[in-house]
């Protein structure tokens, strides 16, 4: 009894464990098919609604945030994908810093509709209301005209070509009144466009 060792003792000392057995790397053995699938399994639906859907409602309101932010600074991170690059933002800048007819389109319209309606009685002066609003709206597409040349040289200039639809981006946005545009104009009438 003084020189030998119990079973139970022996067992221990002498068994590898588990642990030691199991090769790392791509040695290790490939798991069953069962236990992958275990492992990728998610719930479709979460277990308490509530907490997913508060969560949800907090990460969409923590995106519209960041969203808003940086279409009042001017980070690219964070903006709509139709608004993120370079030459879009280059075609902003060149929009912000012109005066254009077409901000002002809008206005003109809505008072076009007005001033129509309440003078149904003065036939000539309605044609008269009419003449004008056709001007101005040649004299949008003059003015659209001129501009969408020299930002697509100012785009050739500066980046060798000009990517697909900023023309027409930077139309669309020399259409809406400036305080109302989003992004927000980060260069002031007359500045130079950013870097």
């Amino acid at each position: 009894m003084v020189f030998g060792r119990k079973k139970d003792q022996a067992a221990s000392v002498d068994a590898p464990t588990e642990e030691t057995t199991k090769p790392v790397g791509k040695n290790a053995p490939t798991p069953k098919r069962s236990v992958q699938q275990a492992q990728n399994q998610r719930p479709l639906v979460p277990t308490d609604r509530k907490l997913a859907r508060a969560a949800q409602r907090n990460s969409r309101l923590e995106a519209q945030n960041r969203m808003r932010l940086a279409n009042e600074t001017g980070d690219e991170r964070f903006m709509a994908a139709r608004d993120q690059g370079p030459q879009k933002r280059f075609a902003r800048d060149y929009v912000d810093r012109r005066f254009m007819v077409g901000e002002y389109l809008m206005f003109a319209v809505f008072a076009f509709l007005i001033i129509t309606l309440s003078l149904t009685k003065y036939p000539q002066v309605s044609a008269y209301i009419t003449f004008a609003l056709w001007f101005l709206v040649v004299a949008v597409v003059i003015d659209s005209f001129f501009m969408t040349r020299g930002l697509k040289k100012g785009l050739v200039a500066r980046y060798d070509a000009v990517d697909r639809g900023v023309v027409w981006y930077a139309v669309m946005r020399g259409m809406q009144f400036r305080k109302l545009r989003l992004p927000k104009p980060q260069v002031r009438r007359g500045e130079e466009p950013r870097l």
